[in-house]
């Protein structure tokens, strides 16, 4: 039973603190939609989809109006495209392929919007250790993908502990980026690409969400988010020592993930699908003080970015974690803390005073949940120093065995000092200086970096 202070407490989260259920995402598998016809291969898709998920979206509201707690996003993932192509372009020219990659990046857009749904992911590829034919169109098809559709959105995973890291596919990925860059407008098809090192099978969150092989038919995931509320947490601890800041952010995590797993479950059970994960995510919005940012201040930093901040971030993290993992019954997905720079006030703040670099943010990569997100670049940014970027963040997810993500916009005809306004979540983004020195010649020898020793586990 819950007594009547933790219902105002409950209140005061929702109301206030800007506690929500960030993202129900029903993953899908797509294994048993193949076909050599590619007409055929898209029909499949679409009735699959709404098969398992066409009444995602209402069941969702049901079950949000009947607690009060918000779902921000209702959103599907599938089976890597990349995948389950191969079959319908095994006979064609790379042109004809890529052709056929989008159409189905078109049916996808399509299902979404019939369904009513936020977004979809699943336009992925795995190639850690190398590309077929299939995903080598999709990847290429990307940019054009991107211009044609509007929900569907994008991961390729080229790293990992056990594969080492795909350089041809990292410095391929740079190009594309570079690519997609121009094909929307603001380069907004950018926010919607994210590239990886160890992609976890069960992320609820876009852009990187797909349905992994080794997952069931269909699944329910959900991902959780209350920044402000760890925010307004730690704000009452003034002049308390860390022990006890780590205490209540970990007794605060416990809170909000044993909601995400009610209304989870309750969702789940709605749709007659199986509940999968929770994942503990703390993902920032820019409303004010919705913001992973503000906690860093909060626990004693002037400005999120100086000296001090990865520490500050690894306790979050660590905290969130633990708190977390005490109150699901399944934890999965990427469970930690978000740096999204455009998606956070704090962040954006941050930036904007000179107090955060893209250097200090890929040390923050080193202790937090993901990598560089949604970071705007000039839009002259070479496509190998995106690709070295990207090479940089891969090796911190190799080496310490953990997922990292890329996500930048280079944008088109914006310089430092510029910003780029995409509203919602997005947000807004300042661009942010790249390194002036190149980088090309390496990501020019290609191959693959080998996995390191540590992935000698069995």
């Amino acid at each position: 039973m819950f007594n009547s202070a933790e219902i105002i407490e409950t209140i005061t989260m929702i109301e206030s603190e800007h506690l929500d259920i960030r993202a129900t995402t029903i993953g899908i598998n797509l294994k048993d939609c193949i076909s050599e016809d590619i007409d055929k291969l898209n029909e499949n898709i679409y009735n699959k989809i709404v098969d398992k998920a066409g009444t995602l979206v209402e069941t969702a509201e049901n079950v949000s109006k009947k607690y009060g707690i918000p779902i921000v996003t209702k959103r599907v993932s599938v089976t890597p495209i990349g995948s389950i192509i191969g079959s319908a372009i095994k006979n064609l020219e790379h042109e004809d392929a890529i052709n056929c990659c989008v159409e189905v990046g078109k049916t996808l857009d399509k299902v979404a919007k019939d369904i009513n749904i936020d977004f979809i992911g699943g336009y992925s590829a795995l190639v850690q250790k190398g590309m077929t034919k299939g995903e080598l169109a999709l990847m290429d098809s990307i940019p054009l993908m991107m211009k044609e559709t509007n929900t569907v959105c994008s991961s390729i995973n080229v790293a990992s502990t056990k594969a080492g890291i795909n350089l041809d596919a990292v410095k391929r990925m740079g190009e594309i980026i570079k690519e997609t860059a121009t094909t929307t407008k603001d380069a907004l098809g950018c926010a919607k690409l994210v590239v990886f090192a160890n992609a976890p099978e069960d992320n609820p969150f876009m852009a990187g969400a797909f349905h992994g092989s080794g997952e069931g038919d269909a699944v329910l995931n959900v991902g959780v988010s209350g920044p402000g509320v760890v925010r307004a947490t730690v704000a009452r601890l003034d002049n308390k020592d860390i022990g006890t800041v780590c205490n209540e952010i970990k007794k605060t995590a416990y809170k909000i993930t044993r909601m995400g797993e009610l209304i989870g479950r309750e969702v789940a059970n709605d749709l007659n699908i199986p509940f999968g994960i929770v994942d503990l995510s703390l993902a920032p919005t820019p409303a004010p003080g919705d913001s992973i940012a503000n906690i860093l201040e909060e626990i004693g930093l002037e400005r999120c970015g100086t000296h001090g901040t990865t520490a500050a971030l690894a306790l979050l993290n660590d905290a969130v974690k633990k708190g977390g993992a005490m109150a699901a019954s399944y934890v999965g997905g990427l469970s930690g803390s978000f740096i999204p720079v455009s998606e956070d006030a704090g962040m954006i703040r941050a930036v904007n005073d000179g107090a955060l670099s893209i250097d200090k943010l890929e040390a923050m990569t080193c202790v937090c949940s993901v990598g560089l997100d949604m970071i705007a670049i000039p839009g002259k940014t070479p496509a190998s120093t995106i690709s070295a970027i990207i090479a940089d963040e891969m090796a911190i997810g190799m080496i310490n065995k953990k997922t990292t993500a890329v996500r930048v916009i280079p944008v088109p005809n914006k310089d430092v000092g510029d910003f780029v306004e995409y509203g919602g979540l997005l947000g807004t983004a300042p661009i942010m200086p790249v390194n002036k020195y190149s980088s090309e010649k390496f990501m020019n020898r290609g191959g693959r970096i080998p996995a390191p020793i540590q992935s000698m586990l069995n």
